[in-house]
């Protein structure tokens, strides 16, 4: 699905005011094309097979593991990757351990453990807690999560190498980032710190991120 959350529109006015870094990417970069899904465990499984490599790479990763499940990029069905042998998942491009973490989420869909709608009545901070009780989720995975599929307007992944290289790229004449300014730059871009860090990320690579 593609299409922008309510805030969007009013969050770029706000910080367009206040960053003149981010006023030039949005006029760079005027379509930004966000893509949202809805399915939690698409979202979830597309975000933890995306760990650590790059947005091009993942999305070849993906592509396989969505051909392998006979889904589409929209919606994968959790049944379908628990009845495919490991072997089949390997083949995607997956390491085991990713493997082994899809399909352990994938156990926790059917058998109803995880809810996603209870997940969207939860704080930034509730969802991030219950997403970490899960085998191979981090806090950069529960921040895809928090962006992606549950639409959160003020996410700041910290973690993430590409937001961390687009800050130095375009506020540290490439230097390395301090702590110091990822801390203004979080609370400059508050409360709408998302649409900073996807347009940082679109910046660097021209395949739009998406989980």
């Amino acid at each position: 699905m593609i299409g922008l959350p309510p805030y969007w529109h009013e969050g770029m006015a706000y910080l367009a005011l206040r960053d003149s870094v981010l006023a030039q990417l949005f006029e760079h970069y005027p379509l930004p094309q966000l893509k949202l899904r809805k399915d939690a465990f698409t979202t979830l499984a597309r975000a933890i097979s995306g760990q650590q490599i790059s947005v091009k790479a993942a999305d070849a990763v993906w592509q396989r593991f969505v051909a392998a499940t006979g889904g589409r990029s929209e919606k994968i069905s959790p049944h379908k990757v628990l009845a495919l042998p490991h072997e089949a998942l390997l083949g995607c491009g997956l390491s085991r351990r990713k493997v082994d973490y899809i399909r352990a989420l994938a156990e926790k869909f059917v058998r109803q453990e995880l809810c996603a709608k209870k997940l969207s009545q939860l704080s930034d901070h509730e969802v991030r807690q219950e997403l970490l009780r899960l085998k191979g989720v981090g806090i950069w995975t529960a921040d895809m999560f928090l962006i992606f599929n549950l639409w959160r307007p003020n996410i700041f992944p910290r973690e993430d190498l590409g937001l961390i290289r687009a800050i130095a790229n375009n506020y540290c004449r490439g230097r390395v980032v301090s702590r110091r300014k990822l801390d203004a730059l979080a609370a400059r871009w508050s409360p709408y710190a998302t649409i900073a860090v996807w347009y940082l990320w679109r910046s660097l690579d021209p395949y739009p991120v998406e989980y």
